[in-house]
């Protein structure tokens, strides 16, 4: 179904910045009127900080805070006071009253209270046990009251196997479940619910097969469900069919059903799907229209979210903490922080700042708008901070490379008795894999092998990453075979972890292997693929798999796959067509592809060329360093000094600074930096000395230093060969072999790209000490061992 015959939507191309905006103004100037908001200036965080109001709705809360701690309690006592009976059931209904207040503890004295005065039990009142004890969490309570019962009902068994699967242990409730003799709907809905929140689709659309074979009719909530589950099979045809099966039953009409619908259509990428769902239905609630804002906000359409967010205030429909965490979403998607900062504004003015999930969302927001440290403070003002919240927190500071705080707040996350879940744990494994912490990895492994999260795929998915970032290719694919279940996200790690070890066939071979086993590729697979073409130099099956994209998988090929073709084409020497390439492509090409083809020119020596691409990129990002580094070095190869000295007044008018080479190295858990020519290190003189006897030996062999690296001009031989000798990434490996025993392996990590003399020394050390070195620099890993390196010099 075409949108547009009904929304203002545009299909097929982006929008330009200038119209994003003005959708974000014109969507906060709706709110203004209909909330009769006052209208803010842009502000900074510090602004927001003031904001004080003042809500008779949170008197209110403390008027009832205090309700709830005498409220059940304080009722049994006026009615004893009173000589009023109270009957067991009588105690039933306060045990509820205690749920629904969630006073547990409340709760536990009635219990209490009841066997001091020593009163008949009812079936009633051991059912609102169950279903008080289950939902305090205290599951072993519950299970001893239910184990206790002389007589049970459907309602009991029902309890109790809820009590279960909000605990997170399926397992013990389906023992349950197999062991009634009656089974009435409810049984079944919430035994399915049960197999699809675990995530565990084909055993929850096995039970609905089998409980239409027992003959019990299915209702909306079974249909709700159903839909749920089959979001976790990753087969949009599967979900299709649950839909004409729910359309058939006459269920179509019920919005619990439709909403499940409309969220698992977005699941499946099918926003056309996920939208008609929506149109067609008859009613809508507060729900229905969260799904479809959430649902495009996560898909990275901002604009589409902020249009239906101001359709949804327009029909008088009020907005609650999920909707806003959803606006919250677009605005960071659309990288819009002035504006994603008024309506911080108004999020304050309505008491929202306070709760959990719109602070997660301006936690995400301003990390991922690069302000990290307003992401802090919102973070830290936060009165109850869940594992979402933290997790969040955590992943912003992962995702802007400043993972050691990220591991740093995982500590405090524990340290503050917060159990961590499965998004924690997928979180702080990134951070590792950032820090190529590999210690730090495995000590969290051994910690999720104790936890139910062993099993679950996303944690599999961090783990394969983690090793394959650490250097560990061997522990990457032995976790990879040990995973029970594997998905489009696990291949597309292994494969992509292959692509950056250099191993480009055995890459070719999982996605081979991926494909058989019915695992569909996305358009990050597809990245993983021609990235180990072009790390391994195969450019017809570079070739072959960037045509099959359209042609065998339905793909469109992104500006990120024309990029890896370019880089593909360029490694091999291909310039022409790479520059063709580039030029053909049906869309602007951006700094990433000519990026890549500048690469090209320099290892090639194609300064014409290379100068014409540089002048693209300093239009595109005239603030990156990177550039103009590239074509400096390439005029200083070739002695063209004073096309050097020019790009450098070209940098320095600008105010373009270039980032310093870095290289560190973690021994005994403590990390070591340097940078060329350090002196700061405490063991600098050990570590010039180990140097010049490496020089030595290494001369003996046949090195001879490559001075073109220098990059000096008007010096001698000798002062740039002792330059090279400085390099960042040679003082980390000569601390490294002093300070680790004979036959460990190495690893060191670089910001840059490797310098093409240490590439050649470092195959040097390898033999001469008998050591493997690993390399982890802004491309990829070098693997040196035997004076070779796993590159086969093709980087």
């Amino acid at each position: 179904m075409d949108s547009n015959a009904t929304l203002p939507f545009f299909h097929g191309r982006k929008r330009h910045r200038s119209s994003q905006i003005l959708m974000v103004n014109r969507t906060l100037s709706r709110l203004l009127v209909v909330y009769r908001w006052q209208p803010f200036r842009i502000i900074g965080f510090a602004t927001l900080a003031n904001i004080n109001v003042t809500f008779t709705e949170q008197r209110k809360d403390e008027c009832m805070d205090d309700m709830q701690v005498r409220g059940p309690l304080h009722r049994l006592y006026l009615m004893e006071e009173r000589g009023i009976a109270t009957d067991p059931n009588e105690y039933g209904h306060l045990l509820q009253g205690c749920v629904e207040m969630k006073i547990p503890t409340k709760g536990k004295s009635l219990h209490a209270h009841f066997i001091k005065k020593g009163m008949r039990t009812t079936v009633f009142l051991e059912n609102h046990l169950i279903n008080m004890y289950a939902k305090g969490g205290s599951i072993e309570d519950a299970r001893q009251v239910f184990d206790k019962m002389r007589q049970r009902n459907v309602f009991s068994w029902n309890t109790m196997i809820a009590g279960y699967i909000n605990y997170g242990s399926v397992e013990f409730a389906r023992h349950l479940f197999e062991k009634m003799l009656h089974r009435d709907v409810v049984s079944w809905n919430t035994i399915i619910a049960g197999y699809a929140l675990k995530g565990q689709g084909e055993e929850a659309l096995t039970l609905f097969s089998k409980m239409q074979h027992d003959g019990i009719e299915p209702d909306r909530f079974t249909f709700s469900s159903i839909v749920s589950a089959s979001v976790n099979l990753s087969d949009i045809q599967q979900g299709k069919q649950v839909h004409a099966h729910i359309i058939q039953a006459g269920f179509d009409s019920y919005v619990t059903v439709n909403n499940a619908l409309i969220t698992m259509y977005f699941k499946y990428e099918s926003t056309e799907d996920a939208y008609q769902v929506f149109s067609e239905m008859p009613l809508k609630d507060g729900v229905s229209w969260n799904a479809i804002i959430v649902g495009y906000a996560q898909h990275r359409q901002g604009e589409k979210a902020l249009e239906f967010f101001e359709q949804m205030i327009g029909v008088g429909m009020q907005p609650d903490n999920y909707t806003l965490a959803s606006v919250l979403s677009a605005y960071a998607n659309l990288e819009a922080l002035d504006q994603g900062r008024q309506f911080h504004a108004h999020v304050i003015i309505t008491g929202f700042e306070s709760n959990a999930i719109v602070g997660s969302a301006l936690v995400d927001m301003y990390s991922k708008s690069g302000t990290r440290d307003d992401a802090r403070r919102v973070f830290d003002r936060l009165p109850e901070r869940d594992a979402v919240v933290w997790n969040t927190m955590i992943s912003g500071y992962s995702q802007s490379d400043y993972c050691d705080e990220a591991l740093k707040l995982f500590t405090q996350m524990l340290r503050g008795g917060l159990k961590p879940d499965e998004c924690s744990f997928v979180c702080v494994l990134s951070a590792c894999a950032g820090l190529a912490a590999r210690d730090q990895g495995k000590q969290i492994h051994g910690v999720i092998i104790r936890t139910e999260f062993a099993s679950y795929v996303s944690v599999g998915n961090a783990l394969v990453t983690l090793y394959a970032k650490c250097g560990s290719i061997e522990e990457a694919r032995h976790m990879f075979n040990k995973m029970p279940k594997q998905d489009s996200v696990t291949c597309n790690a292994m494969i992509a972890g292959y692509a950056q070890h250099g191993c480009g066939m055995k890459a070719l071979q999982l996605f081979e292997e991926m494909l058989k086993a019915g695992i569909k590729p996305n358009p990050v697979t597809f990245i993983s693929v021609l990235s180990a073409c072009s790390h391994a130099g195969l450019v017809d099956e570079g070739r072959y798999y960037f045509e099959s994209m359209s042609r065998d998988h339905c793909i469109t090929p992104s500006k990120d796959h024309y990029s890896c073709m370019i880089d593909i084409l360029g490694r091999a020497g291909y310039l022409e067509e790479a520059e063709k390439f580039i030029q053909n492509m049906p869309f602007e090409p951006d700094a990433i592809g000519w990026a890549a083809l500048l690469g090209a020119c320099r290892s090639h020596g194609n300064i014409e060329l290379g100068s014409h691409v540089a002048e693209q990129l300093f239009k595109l990002e005239p603030a990156n360093a990177a550039p103009y580094v590239v074509l400096a070095n390439m005029y200083a190869s070739a002695g063209r000094w004073n096309d050097v000295s020019r790009v450098r007044k070209m940098m320095k008018d600008r105010g373009v600074k270039k980032q310093p080479g870095c290289s560190w190295i973690d021994i005994n858990k403590r990390v070591h930096a340097f940078v060329a020519e350090d002196s700061s290190h405490p063991q600098m003189d050990e570590i010039y000395a180990t140097l010049e006897t490496l020089a030595a030996r290494m001369k003996e062999a046949g090195y001879v230093p490559d001075t073109k690296f220098a990059l000096l001009h008007d010096v001698g031989e000798e002062y740039k060969k002792d330059v090279l000798s400085h390099h960042s990434e040679k003082l980390a490996l000569a601390f490294g072999l002093m300070n680790t025993p004979s036959g460990t392996t190495i690893q060191i990590i670089k910001n840059l790209r490797v310098c093409g003399d240490c590439h050649t020394a470092f195959k040097f050390i390898s033999m001469i000490t008998a050591r493997e070195i690993i390399v982890r620099d802004a491309n990829r890993f070098h693997h040196f061992k035997n004076a070779r390196c796993s590159c086969g010099d093709y980087w």
